[in-house]
């Protein structure tokens, strides 16, 4: 399993488009995703689970990712946070 902290960048936080870019890249392993926020955790793989999670800009999240891919779906993703999950 591999736990990365991320933190969310981008000035509107994860509202719809970047939490599309986010999913859409989740969506491509085979691996567990959960994105933890306060606590909770959401579903790495569902839009309004994510959705849902209210982040926004300056929010400290924690990705759990386990699975057979989890090391280039961990990298992959951890990317999108240090580029503010533009497209």
């Amino acid at each position: 399993m591999h736990k990365i902290d991320v933190v969310v960048k981008n000035e509107t936080g994860l509202h719809a488009r970047p939490a599309t870019i986010f999913i859409t890249e989740a969506s491509k392993y085979k691996s567990d995703i959960t994105v933890e926020k306060d606590g909770k955790e959401y579903s790495g793989k569902s839009i309004i689970s994510i959705l849902s999670m209210g982040a926004v800009k300056g929010d400290k999240l924690t990705l759990s990712i386990s699975g057979e891919d989890e090391k280039k779906a961990a990298t992959e993703l951890e990317g999108l946070f240090i580029d503010g999950l533009t497209e």
